[in-house]
C-alpha cells in the first residue's frame, strides 16, 4: 500500500492527514490554546468545536459581519461569559479559523518540498492536496474566502496572504522543473494564480460540477493536464492517484 505522498488518493491523504473528528479539533485547541482561558482540553475541545461550526453556520445565513457574539451564545448553548474564556472578539475568532487553515496548508502543501518527488509529481501532490483539503476543510475555505475580506484590514491581508503563500508554493515547483529543463514557462507567477484561481472554484462554485457530474479526481485531473500543457512538458502522461 503505498502513502502519501506516493500516491494521490484521498485514501492515501487520509491516511497521512487527520482533518476531521476528535484528533483533528484536538489540534485545533493545541495551536491556540495560549489565547484561551480554559485550559481543559476535554472542556475546550468540545466547546470549541460547537464555537467554529456554529460560526460556519451562521456566517454562511447572514454573513460574518452581520452575525454578533450573542447570536453565537443563542447557536451554540454556551453564555456570554463562556465564550469570552475562548475568543475575546469577532476578529480573534476569525484569526483563529484562518490561522488553523494557514497552519494546514504549509504543512500538508509546504512540506512536499521536502519529499523526494519530480517537480511534476510535487505538482501532481500539490493540486491533489489542495483538493482534498478542500474537499475535507470546505467551510474553513468557503470562510476564509468570503468573509475575511471584509473584515478590517489586518484581516483582509491575513485572507491575501492565504492565497498568496499557496501560490508561491506552486511557482516553487514550476521553478524547480525549469531548473531542470522539464518546463517552459515566462510568467510562473501568473500561471501559478491562475491554477489557484481554477482550485478555488471547487468551493466556490462546487454546485456546477455537480450538476455536470464532474468528481473530485476528475477535476483535479483536468487542473494538472491543464498545467502540464502550459509548461510544455513533454513527459509521459500522468494519472491521478498513480505514478508512471
Amino acid at each position: 500500500m503505498a502513502d502519501w505522498p506516493q500516491e494521490t488518493t484521498m485514501e492515501a491523504f487520509k491516511r497521512a492527514w487527520t482533518l476531521e473528528g476528535e484528533p483533528f479539533w484536538s489540534a485545533v485547541f493545541f495551536m491556540h490554546q495560549d489565547k484561551m482561558q480554559v485550559k481543559n482540553p476535554k472542556v475546550a475541545i468540545v466547546n470549541l468545536e460547537k464555537i467554529i461550526t456554529a460560526t460556519f453556520k451562521l456566517a454562511n445565513a447572514k454573513g460574518f459581519q452581520a452575525m454578533s457574539l450573542r447570536d453565537l451564545s443563542r447557536e451554540t448553548g454556551i453564555s456570554m461569559g463562556g465564550l469570552y474564556a475562548y475568543i475575546g472578539s469577532k476578529n480573534d475568532l476569525a484569526s483563529v479559523i484562518e490561522g488553523v487553515l494557514r497552519t494546514y496548508i504549509d504543512r500538508v502543501i509546504g512540506e512536499l518540498v521536502d519529499e523526494d518527488l519530480d517537480p511534476v509529481d510535487r505538482l501532481q501532490a500539490i493540486i491533489c492536496g489542495e483538493i482534498f483539503m478542500i474537499q475535507i476543510m470546505n467551510p474553513w475555505y468557503y470562510f476564509c474566502y468570503m468573509e475575511l475580506k471584509g473584515l478590517d484590514k489586518e484581516q483582509q491581508q491575513q485572507a491575501m496572504d492565504l492565497e498568496l503563500r499557496f501560490d508561491s508554493l506552486l511557482v516553487d515547483a514550476i521553478q524547480s522543473g525549469i531548473s531542470k529543463g522539464q518546463f517552459v514557462c515566462e510568467k510562473p507567477t501568473l500561471l501559478a494564480a491562475s491554477v489557484t484561481a481554477q482550485l478555488q472554484q471547487w468551493h466556490l462554485k462546487h454546485w456546477k460540477f455537480k450538476l455536470h457530474e464532474v468528481s473530485m479526481g476528475e477535476y483535479a485531473q483536468h487542473i494538472l493536464e491543464s498545467m502540464l500543457r502550459c509548461l510544455q512538458y513533454e513527459g509521459a502522461a500522468r494519472s491521478i492517484g498513480r505514478r508512471k
